[in-house]
């Protein structure tokens, strides 16, 4: 198996005017199909080219260690920005809905609050990483990664995340991250991220 750059659901220019055009067509086809590219070589002729990704960060102490931190960086590129796609829409509800909404009321209170942490969590992320909403052992919380680290490493699962690498906002936003982070609020696919939750929730709970 080959690991492959996934098709987006919308085109480059759908997410404007929070996310343009450009960035997004560079932010795919380039920084994506870097790590790709970069993730086929590392597991050239081993077992693991034929796994899923996500199944290989969740064992990642079984990847050896001659290869082990190409595959966090690039396995973890591809598969945080697989997941980065799906979890953006042009047609976003603006609020959360369903069980997830339920859910973030329950932990933090209200979506207001919780949109306040998981801001103030991406905006301090030290250099690059990204800013998640994950379950873990069933409760959600906001947590930051570093790098392309993914949280399936640590087994939490992610339910929402949003890239703070400088390649996600600086042809528009340029230097300033967070115009970028505020924007990002109005294209998130909260029915993908609904089924995300419901999803993982389901499996730790059956």
């Amino acid at each position: 198996m080959v690991f492959t750059l996934p098709k987006l659901d919308y085109s480059f220019n759908a997410l404007e005017p929070y996310i343009d055009s450009k960035t997004m067509e560079i932010h795919h086809t380039k920084h994506h199909q870097v790590y790709v590219d970069k993730l086929n070589l590392a597991v050239k002729e081993t077992k693991f080219e034929n796994m899923n990704i996500n199944d290989i960060l969740k064992n990642i102490k079984k990847v050896p260690e001659n290869i082990r931190q190409q595959v966090i960086n690039h396995g973890g590129g591809h598969s945080n920005h697989s997941f980065f796609w799906k979890i953006m829409t042009p047609n976003s509800e603006i609020e959360p809905i369903g069980e997830i909404y339920k859910e973030i009321t329950k932990v933090f209170g209200s979506f207001e609050k919780f949109k306040e942490e998981f801001s103030n969590k991406a905006l301090t992320v030290f250099g690059s990483g990204w800013a998640w909403l994950i379950l873990d052992k069933g409760k959600l919380e906001i947590v930051q990664t570093k790098n392309q680290d993914s949280p399936l490493m640590e087994n939490k699962f992610p339910i929402l995340g949003i890239d703070m690498w400088e390649h996600s906002w600086y042809l528009k936003h340029m230097w300033n991250k967070g115009a970028y982070v505020k924007d990002w609020w109005n294209v998130i696919n909260w029915r993908q991220v609904n089924e995300n939750f419901k999803k993982q929730h389901s499996k730790l709970f059956k």
